[in-house]
């Protein structure tokens, strides 16, 4: 068999896990036409079609799933010698990829990254603040954090703390509207909540708990566009006291009767658990959920 180029394979994975070559390109740093030829390089090197390519991407042959294993093998290998033999300097540098749901990712984490980026100015962060999930097993994320712990895969998760919701909404709206002395009086109001069928997670289905049957009548599925919704006056909404409390403009609605608590999980792919650059930002997103566990749970803005 001819031998291959071993950097080809950084060249398959990119491709394997996202199925384009524009998106493979644009993760490595390279142009679209690199990433092909490296590809075919090394079908021709294994003597083997490694992808079907279609318009709509790139799909794994039987031949490139039975690669994909090996590689991400070897990946792993090569980023545990990274970490353990390179020394700190070299294990602190490189890139690490953080999914974080909207909320968290831009309210809460996006503000504290840069002590973290003083501390390690070789990392490169990269914070993914999005309303869905992201796939630890195709590297869209080397850190994640969701609502719930992992069903199944090769996944370290552990709980990050718990944070709880309310209603809020703006003085004026409420001074112009009937009074909301109980949880019935809301389907009298506007409510902004999310887009049902783009409800990426069932813990975001809060309105039932809160009264059966509510339902929003502005629709966003993202939780901080509902909640500028919210300070323009567009109606009441179910909001994370800890982005609430940093928005003056908002007041509690029936903060007594409803109270909804949710949970934050961080998942680690278990291949990285130990690499010393992933382990540092796991170590600081912890420090900052711990430190935060009253903002998180609605209790600085109650003494308020």
């Amino acid at each position: 068999m001819e031998r291959f180029d071993w950097d080809d394979l950084r060249f398959f994975l990119a491709v394997a896990r996202s199925g384009r070559l524009t998106a493979a390109a644009r993760r490595l740093g390279a142009d679209h036409a690199t990433v092909s030829r490296r590809v075919t390089s090394l079908e021709e090197s294994l003597k083997a079609k490694l992808f079907e390519r279609r318009p709509q991407g790139y799909t794994l042959t039987a031949h490139g799933e039975r690669l994909l294993a090996k590689a991400e093998s070897m990946e792993t290998e090569a980023l545990a010698i990274q970490s353990d033999i390179g020394g700190a300097d070299m294990a602190l540098a490189g890139t690490v990829r953080i999914g974080a749901p909207d909320g968290f990712g831009t309210c809460f984490l996006a503000p504290r990254l840069a002590g973290l980026a003083k501390a390690y100015p070789g990392l490169e962060l990269q914070l993914i603040a999005m309303p869905r999930l992201l796939s630890l097993s195709k590297r869209e994320a080397d850190v994640a954090i969701t609502l719930a712990p992992p069903k199944e895969g090769k996944v370290v998760a552990r709980k990050l703390c718990d944070y709880r919701l309310g209603l809020y909404a703006t003085r004026e709206y409420l001074d112009s509207m009937p009074v909301v002395a109980k949880p019935d009086d809301l389907f009298e109001h506007r409510i902004v909540g999310y887009i049902d069928d783009l409800i990426f997670t069932p813990e975001l289905d809060y309105l039932d708990e809160v009264a059966k049957g509510l339902r929003a009548q502005v629709q966003s599925s993202n939780v901080l566009a509902q909640m500028n919704a919210v300070v323009a006056g567009a109606g009441i909404g179910v909001i994370h006291h800890f982005m609430a409390a940093t928005e003056g403009r908002l007041v509690p609605v029936l903060p007594h009767t409803v109270s909804i608590t949710r949970s934050f999980w961080l998942l680690v792919h278990a291949d990285l658990k130990d690499v010393a650059r992933v382990r540092a930002i796991v170590d600081f997103i912890v420090r900052e959920a711990k430190a935060a566990r009253s903002l998180m749970m609605g209790e600085l803005r109650i003494e308020t």
